[in-house]
């Protein structure tokens, strides 16, 4: 079940004036679900993205990052769910290319002009033709804000969608800013087996664009981790179709900053819902690494504590076995850490200093915060003043389940 994931009401998710979504039932991996998801955007807009660092990068991911490189005007993204296209060589590329030119012949557009996505079960042939027969629909089905059902048709392992919604003013025009995303498992920055797709209104020089979706991801879906897996396909995409009549150029430009803040506002929720709905989680953990020298340093030991299945266990089971957090600290590669500076909380509970438990720490005081669905972990390490936080979650009997049953 998923921690505290809101779904904004339908009236609170803004449609984004140049953006129009389709969606259509591929029958991809079963009958009968919405599993085609098309993206459709007027001329003129921005287009940005970044992907998994994953080796095994799927076949759509090599397309979108060759497209996205080359410049690129975009003007549609196709989604696919129930298939990865992932460790498929060849064969996968032209698969995925069939799919770009099929889309492109119907909407009048240069295959070039299309970016595939695909998410789903890796090390099979994508049913290409089925997504085929199905894009027909897509495109009967395009209409403004089809937000909500888009974001229930890039589900895989997910059990709830995942979408964020924001309008502001800015010199008296409406800017909106919506997003979804998916991703329940297989989780790790770098980036996550996730999909995300933010759109604005605003208009966004795609020089900028391609500098701004580096920093907005490493603020959001690259500080969340489930389980330490980066997947094949992990995409995120920006999309700034210009139509509010607000611009934003450089650095310089007035609205920059705004523009910014709230972009990663919306992709941050996002990857934090992806951590609430992680496979089989009951606890949201927050883990905050402060009073370090760099980001590294605080991100090692950050990772170290979220990906310990010791750690991750004892949440689940509310229980405040909390030298395997000293462990995991211990061991996250940091060689001169100085153990006597460092004091661990658990939200407001200060559990360890000195080198040592913390002389009024009481168990049935690390129990009570245990027992919450959301948590916060608070390493200070007393090495310098930069802080890091990552957003991660506990390891219940379902995870393995739901991974044990996933192909089935």
């Amino acid at each position: 079940m998923a921690v505290n994931l809101n779904i904004p009401d339908e009236s609170a998710i803004y449609p984004v004036a140049g953006v129009e979504i389709g969606i259509a039932q591929a029958g991809i991996k079963k009958p009968g679900r919405d599993d085609l998801t098309l993206f459709k955007f007027t001329p003129g807009t921005s287009v940005a993205g970044v992907f998994t660092r994953n080796r095994f990068r799927a076949a759509p991911v090599q397309i979108c990052e060759s497209r996205l490189a080359k410049g690129n005007a975009i003007r549609a993204l196709v989604i696919n769910t129930g298939n990865a296209n992932a460790g498929t060589g060849a064969d996968g590329l032209e698969r995925a290319f069939e799919t770009c030119r099929v889309l492109s012949k119907e909407l009048g557009l240069l295959e070039e002009e299309v970016l595939p996505f695909s998410t789903g079960v890796i090390l099979e042939p994508l049913p290409v033709e089925k997504i085929t027969a199905a894009l027909p629909q897509c495109i009967r089905s395009l209409e403004k804000n089809a937000w909500l059902k888009a974001a229930h048709s890039i589900m895989t392992t997910d059990t709830l969608p995942k979408i964020c919604s924001k309008q502001l003013t800015l010199d008296g025009r409406k800017v909106s800013i919506t997003g979804i995303s998916k991703g329940a498992g297989m989780i790790r920055p770098n980036m996550a087996t996730m999909l995300g797709f933010v759109a604005t209104d605003a208009e966004i020089a795609p020089a900028l664009l391609k500098e701004l979706v580096k920093d907005i991801a490493n603020r959001s879906f690259n500080r969340i981790t489930v389980d330490g897996d980066t997947s094949t396909n992990d995409s995120f995409i920006v999309i700034a179709t210009g139509q509010s009549g607000i611009q934003v150029q450089d650095t310089h430009s007035p609205h920059y900053e705004t523009i910014k803040a709230e972009l990663t506002d919306v992709a941050r929720e996002l990857a934090q819902k992806i951590v609430r709905d992680a496979e089989g989680a009951t606890k949201f953990i927050t883990i905050q690494v402060e009073e370090a020298e760099s980001c590294q340093t605080a991100l090692k030991i950050a990772y170290a504590i979220a990906h310990s299945p010791l750690v991750k266990t004892a949440f689940y089971a509310s229980d405040p076995n909390l030298g395997r957090i000293l462990a995991a600290i211990g061991y996250a590669g940091v060689d001169d850490l100085n153990i006597s500076s460092l004091r661990l909380w658990l939200d407001d509970v200060l559990v360890a200093s000195g080198g040592g438990r913390h002389p009024d720490y009481l168990e049935e005081d690390g129990q009570r915060v245990m027992q919450q669905a959301e948590i916060l972990v608070r390493v200070a390490l007393g090495r310098g003043n930069v802080s890091e936080t990552i957003y991660s979650c506990d390891f219940s009997h379902e995870y393995v389940s739901i991974n044990a049953d996933y192909r089935s």
